[in-house]
């Protein structure tokens, strides 16, 4: 933690440049308190995404209880949530700019973590989905504000790794919600999982509203100049303007697109495929891929920093070689007949699927003065969130739930015929067909959205290649 800290002095700003005045970077602040807040930001989002993605880990036992198909599951993993949570982005955004970032994250915290506990206590389908809309409700004023606040207590030159830091609330809060997920659903079942996850959230928000400090508010870091507050349209043509961006933008909401359908069927493929718990589920897929990805967004932050300071396009370099040599490993995986091989052959492509969160992040915040931070980086997981979160699980539910159709098909049955034989109030002698077709659906849904991973290296790579023109910021 200590090397993503710089107390002392920060390079003299470019009077030229924009986006290189730079002056909330020497805020004062002790080492310390940094220390303090970059971890307070990385609890809160380690609880972001533990309540986000705690639905994967229960989708089988919600699914068979609420009695849904798989595309019911990716709107409920993903566009029910995505949708709002990237609408309210923007806006939220925009306030963020202007007024006190801290109050935003703890009111933010504090809204998503109660709509997470109400999902417990969901018996419908719809009540299930309102309770996942007002997730992406409290969740959309998280990450903007906090990379913004990042911004301002971290030095350009060590901003990569500070984001990367933040950003292993990815990997760490999957984990927690795969393993405190399953093995709760497994004792106390789903509804249990659900109220665990999100009461702790409330009193989390108290504590950060009331220590965390806000440069602007705390130590008189001017908002900005009068007139000066961008809008969400001269941002956005700011970022229009940089190459870079436009093809980081790109690759970010391709590579989302295959993780978060990825994520939300991989704890289903094992359970429907290896016969394993939940909680078995949970402790051995989230810990494995925890941990892969911690690996992978540290690593990712690191290189860019280290390669990135001789060769700037080796800052999208690195994420664009690691999408592409994952996008093809995972396939063995997938295809392994047991569990073991199975996560092992997923765990080594799933740390090289992890290394873009950190560089792509902070090249978005390298191409905007200070003022537009928090609205660039809106914008960013807009595209990146509806793109990704927003259609890669329900193309991940779709795909399963046509191969599965076709894969029954050929039993004879016809696809029409697939609910009518396989429905939970079915009892048939196609029951054999049935298990076959939605194993083997999901198996090859998933191969074939992991492939598309590669799309994700192209734009990574053209990004790193506009890098090595001048940018619109170099802090």
């Amino acid at each position: 933690m200590s090397d993503v800290i710089n107390s002392g002095a920060t390079p003299a700003p470019d009077s030229a440049n924009p986006a290189s005045s730079d002056t909330q970077t020497s805020h004062g602040l002790s080492s310390s308190y940094v220390r303090y807040a970059l971890w307070m930001l990385l609890i809160i989002y380690i609880l972001n995404f533990l309540d986000r993605s705690i639905v994967s880990i229960l989708a089988e036992e919600i699914r068979t209880e609420l009695m849904l198909d798989d595309w019911q599951i990716g709107i409920m993993t993903g566009l029910a949530f995505a949708l709002f949570y990237t609408i309210l982005g923007i806006p939220i955004a925009r306030l963020a700019d202007r007024g006190d970032r801290v109050k935003i994250i703890s009111i933010s915290l504090a809204v998503w973590s109660g709509f997470t506990a109400l999902c417990g206590l969901a018996t419908n389908f719809v009540q299930m989905l309102l309770g996942r809309i007002g997730v992406g409700v409290g969740e959309a004023g998280c990450t903007p504000a906090a990379h913004s606040l990042i911004s301002d207590y971290v030095p350009a030159d060590r901003r990569a790794r500070a984001i990367a830091f933040y950003g292993l609330g990815v990997p760490v809060g999957s984990l927690m919600g795969a393993v405190l997920g399953g093995v709760i659903a497994d004792i106390w079942g789903w509804r249990t999982a659900f109220l665990v996850a999100g009461l702790p959230g409330v009193g989390l928000a108290l504590i950060a509203w009331f220590t965390l400090k806000e440069p602007r508010r705390t130590l008189g870091f001017p908002v900005a100049p009068a007139g000066g507050h961008a809008s969400a349209w001269s941002t956005l043509k700011t970022l229009l303007g940089s190459p870079a961006y436009v093809f980081v933008t790109l690759g970010a909401a391709a590579a989302a697109f295959v993780s978060y359908g990825q994520g939300a069927f991989t704890p289903a493929f094992f359970q429907r495929l290896h016969g394993m718990s939940p909680g078995e589920v949970g402790v051995w897929l989230g810990i494995s891929s925890g941990v892969g990805g911690l690996i992978g967004t540290w690593l990712g932050g690191y290189f860019a920093d280290k390669f990135g300071a001789k060769d700037p396009g080796a800052f999208l370099f690195v994420p664009a070689i690691g999408m592409a040599i994952a996008s093809v490993s995972f396939t063995p995986g997938y295809l392994a007949s047991s569990w073991q091989a199975a996560l092992v052959l997923i765990w080594i492509p799933g740390v090289l699927n992890s290394l873009w969160y950190g560089p792509a992040f902070a090249t978005v915040q390298r191409v905007v003065p200070p003022s537009q931070r928090a609205m660039a980086a809106a914008i960013t997981l807009f595209v990146v969130n509806l793109v990704g979160l927003g259609l890669g699980p329900i193309f991940a539910g779709i795909l399963s739930d046509t191969l599965r159709n076709m894969m029954f098909d050929g039993s004879g049955l016809g696809i029409s015929q697939f609910a009518q034989a396989c429905g939970k109030a079915a009892a048939t002698t196609a029951d054999a067909a049935c298990v076959v077709a939605r194993q083997e659906g999901l198996r090859w849904s998933l191969i074939v959205a992991c492939h598309l991973g590669l799309i994700s290296a192209l734009m990574f790579w053209l990004g790193g290649r506009a890098l090595r023109k001048p940018l619109l910021s170099t802090t």
